[in-house]
């Protein structure tokens, strides 16, 4: 049997089974088998409703606590799952025989110590708040620069036009990339994202082996480019570590590429909306362009980016009462944890400045924390102080098309009408 009629009749199977399970009720499985472009939020409290941890038939376990999803982020006996590891079929793709480098199976991203923490290291010191504070400037022309290019339009796709656009600049900018093309990057980026959940079907398949090749060879030549002319950027800082193997290399350049922007491009999205559907929040971030971070931390509380994620023990171990074998996944429901009424009051309520806000799990927690999560912040608050200061009358200008994943939330295509415009940002930039 071929590779690929193989992997299509597991693809099959996998979806048939997972489908079966939801009909009779497990929660994984509902979960897997419901559509991306479906509210989860419900979906999540008839898990909180289960019980702390609850079991799923598929042989994983769920929990909607913020209490127990921190403590096992936080648990150095509990590692991380590659990702699609839950997946029936092998989606690893070849050229010339070579298997082509997976960032997000293969970085630091999924990695446990002493990989992971020599990994991260090399980069972390460009996202601690002094390398942030140098890209604070930089964060504003490029937000100023796409809304002027918006303001050209009276109607324009708020992701492809702006939340993609800005990340991605920002970090091609961060990581030495000349002459960033958004448009290959934003595919490469949805290719790797849209399998985080687990490949579905060959079409996916075939986006995600495109997806690699294209972004395989771009980094060969920017790696070789990085060797003849290094410059003051991570990529020749990490060419520059003669100990590092290739693999190590374009895994770590892909993932802070992807991550650079696939969390920042669907905040913004989500932020933009929760502002639309809450006008009072929207006539205060009008009036006081500073109230944009706390908008942005509820965004990250109510509607992450990342919804969950997954940790084994590394060892059998009791958990919230239960015994859990090695090496079994646990899902942790980041995106519920964050509206665990233990911890939050009023959990579903938008409300920007709440006492509690930054105590969410949107970035994670532990050696895992986001390392960009400080600088997802930074431009998702520019983002939002450029936009309703720029257009204090944006207004939603057709469907939400969302992305087909569960694991990333946040929209695909948003179409939105500009309003009155503001100039005053453009003068300044002039004058």
């Amino acid at each position: 049997m071929s590779s690929v009629v193989k992997n299509a009749t597991l693809l099959f199977l996998g979806r048939t089974i997972v489908r079966a399970q939801a009909l009779l009720g497990d929660p994984a499985a509902k979960l897997f088998d419901m559509s991306p472009s479906r509210d989860p939020y419900p979906a999540y409290e008839a898990v909180r409703a289960r019980g702390t941890l609850v079991k799923s038939r598929m042989g994983l376990y769920l929990t909607a606590s913020h209490e127990l999803c921190l403590d096992l982020l936080r648990d150095p006996d509990f590692g991380t799952l590659p990702a699609g590891a839950l997946s029936p079929v092998d989606s690893d793709a070849y050229v010339d025989g070579r298997r082509l480098v997976n960032p997000v199976e293969e970085s630091f991203l999924v990695r446990n110590p002493p990989d992971h923490t020599r990994l991260r290291r090399l980069v972390a010191p460009w996202f601690t708040p002094k390398g942030l504070r140098a890209q604070a400037a930089t964060v504003e022309r490029v937000v100023d620069e796409y809304l002027d290019d918006a303001a050209r339009k009276s109607t324009f796709d708020l992701v492809g036009d702006f939340a993609a656009r800005v990340p991605i600049q920002v970090i091609a900018d961060l990581l030495g990339v000349p002459g960033a093309d958004h448009q290959a990057f934003a595919r490469w980026g949805s290719a790797l994202v849209n399998a985080l959940d687990g490949v579905r079907d060959m079409g996916e398949m075939r986006a995600l082996h495109r997806g690699l090749r294209e972004f395989e060879a771009f980094l060969d030549d920017l790696v070789e480019h990085r060797r003849e002319s290094p410059g003051d950027d991570i990529v020749s800082a990490l060419v520059a570590h003669d100990d590092l193997s290739r693999e190590d290399l374009i895994a770590t350049t892909e993932l802070l590429l992807v991550a650079g922007f696939e969390t920042t491009v669907n905040l913004i999205g989500n932020a933009v909306l929760a502002v639309l559907a809450h006008p009072q929040v929207r006539a205060r971030l009008v009036e006081d362009p500073t109230y944009a971070d706390a908008v942005v931390e509820e965004t990250l509380r109510l509607d992450p980016p990342v919804q969950y994620t997954v940790r084994v023990p590394f060892k059998s171990t009791r958990v919230a009462g239960t015994w859990i074998p090695k090496g079994t996944p646990i899902m942790l429901m980041l995106a519920a944890a964050n509206r665990d009424p233990a911890v939050f009051a009023d959990p579903h309520r938008f409300d920007p400045g709440r006492a509690d806000g930054r105590e969410h799990l949107a970035f994670s927690s532990g050696i895992h924390y986001c390392l960009g999560a400080g600088l997802a912040r930074m431009e998702a608050a520019a983002a939002l102080r450029g936009l309703f200061g720029r257009f204090p009358d944006l207004r939603a200008a057709g469907r939400v098309r969302r992305r087909p994943s569960r694991v990333i939330r946040g929209a695909a295509r948003f179409p939105v009408h500009a309003g009155t415009t503001k100039h005053h940002t453009m003068v300044e930039n002039i004058s």
